[in-house]
């Protein structure tokens, strides 16, 4: 088929791969997190793929439990870059895809935020985002923190968090560094703005000390799906990155978000909607079987009762055996109220035992999971994109890096076959390629102000 409207991919990724046993498998860099030439050529052949964007999840502080068993056995991702420093240094060895950094609005500050970010744009040609996270672990302790910020106090912090940093991005018009020599001007002053915030979390008098950024604004991404959650994104998110399993979960959840944004003055199609999907492939059905089983084999017992019981907090799970039906998961949590509930419904749709429930979670944490030959994956996706429950999908691969390699040797071009992906970048900055406006300057003049003022 073919279409003005394109899919997007964006590639999600976890040091050795999203398995949580990934680490272990024979095609896995077990080193990874800090590895730069893993990362470069994970960045470069997304580029080669066509991709939108690369991204890494990150945590702003360690919060593992190391007398745990199931801690220092699968717990690859516990040291690992960080990430606006990893792009910056990704940024030089590519051109064309973006990358998208997580922030968090608890345990940061959004001077800082907006100074970084506005650093990468400008280092990177214009292919930044902010991922833009409440952080739902609790790292307080990491922070000089006395507590966690509860689930309702983390989003009303992270809605005046964003406005400042935005207002930060707009102290300085385009075109306000004339840099005259003749005259000796460096600064037109009529484009120069200060912020001077004053709300309930935070005082912000500005200015930035960095030229706006090339994109106007980094591409804003955000995560979560709890109603807060989803009204922040209305409001304030370019790009969602979101976690479904079934293809009606998918549609409402899409219908929802893009139903929303008209009453802040946007179109549905400022907002994306990038659900993550973990595919694992083979020539044949019974091959891709092959790979699943074989990564599944990886898990050891102690990690499998790890995963449970981080879902399971509060509960005594002591009586149980892997393969007992699971219990209801517990009913409310401080944390990510979105994955708790997609791991619920989970469970009160399908009945799965402990073992199918670990298995389940184990590959992409709640993520649409796949398993079949490239086809068939393309089919999964081309069918979610056409049917009003995706713009794209972030490509969470099992083990890196053959799972990107894979995914772009043998997916990518089925999709652009088919002609519902690129073959070609549109642009060189990230919101070109996305097909996102390049935002207006927020305290820039009108210009019937200045007709008013003249």
């Amino acid at each position: 088929m073919t279409s003005d409207r394109k899919l997007r991919l964006g590639a999600f990724l976890q040091a050795t791969g999203h398995h949580v046993s990934a680490w272990l498998h024979p095609d896995a860099d077990a080193d990874a997190g800090h590895n730069l030439d893993h990362y470069k050529r994970l960045a470069q052949t997304a580029e080669r793929g066509k991709f939108d964007l690369v991204f890494v999840a990150d945590s702003p502080g360690g919060y593992a439990d190391f007398t745990d068993e199931a801690t220092f056995r699968q717990n690859a991702k516990a040291a690992h870059f960080e990430p606006v420093t990893l792009w910056s240094a990704l940024s030089q060895v590519t051109e064309r895809v973006g990358f998208v950094a997580t922030s968090t609005t608890t345990y940061e500050d959004p001077y800082t935020t907006a100074r970084k970010f506005a650093s990468l744009d400008w280092v990177s040609g214009g292919r930044a985002a902010w991922n833009v996270v409440t952080t739902g672990a609790d790292v307080s302790a990491n922070f000089s923190r006395t507590e966690h910020l509860d689930h309702a106090k983390r989003y009303e912090r992270a809605e005046e968090y964003i406005d400042v940093v935005k207002g930060l991005w707009d102290s300085y018009e385009d075109g306000a560094f004339v840099r005259d020599r003749a005259n000796g001007v460096y600064l037109d002053t009529d484009k120069f703005h200060v912020l001077g915030h004053q709300g309930a979390h935070f005082q912000v008098r500005g200015p930035l000390n960095i030229a706006r950024p090339p994109q106007g604004y980094p591409v804003i991404v955000q995560a979560g799906a709890s109603e807060p959650g989803r009204e922040l994104a209305a409001r304030t998110a370019e790009v969602i990155f979101t976690a479904n399993l079934v293809l009606e979960d998918a549609q409402e959840f899409y219908g929802d978000v893009k139903a929303r944004v008209a009453k802040y003055g946007r179109r549905r199609e400022d907002l994306l909607v990038m659900p993550g999907i973990f595919a694992v492939l083979g020539g044949t059905e019974a091959e891709a079987q092959a790979n699943y089983e074989e990564l599944q084999a990886l898990v050891h017992p102690a990690v499998a009762w790890g995963i449970l019981r981080r879902h399971y907090q509060g509960v005594d799970l002591s009586d149980y055996s892997l393969d007992d039906v699971a219990p209801p998961l517990p009913g409310d949590t401080n944390g990510s109220k979105s994955r708790l509930k997609l791991v619920s419904d989970l469970v009160e749709r399908e009945r799965p035992t402990l073992r199918q429930l670990y298995r389940q979670v184990s590959t992409a944490r709640g993520h649409l999971t796949t398993v079949g030959t490239p086809e068939q994956v393309a089919d999964l996706i081309q069918t979610w994109f056409e049917n009003g429950a995706a713009d794209g999908f972030n490509v969470m691969p099992p083990v890196l890096p053959t799972g990107l390699t894979d995914f772009v040797d043998q997916v990518v071009p089925i999709l652009q076959r088919r002609g519902l992906f690129r073959e070609e970048y549109e642009g060189r900055t990230l919101r070109e390629n996305l097909g996102l406006r390049r935002p207006a300057n927020s305290l820039a003049r009108k210009p019937d102000a200045l007709a008013e003022a003249s």
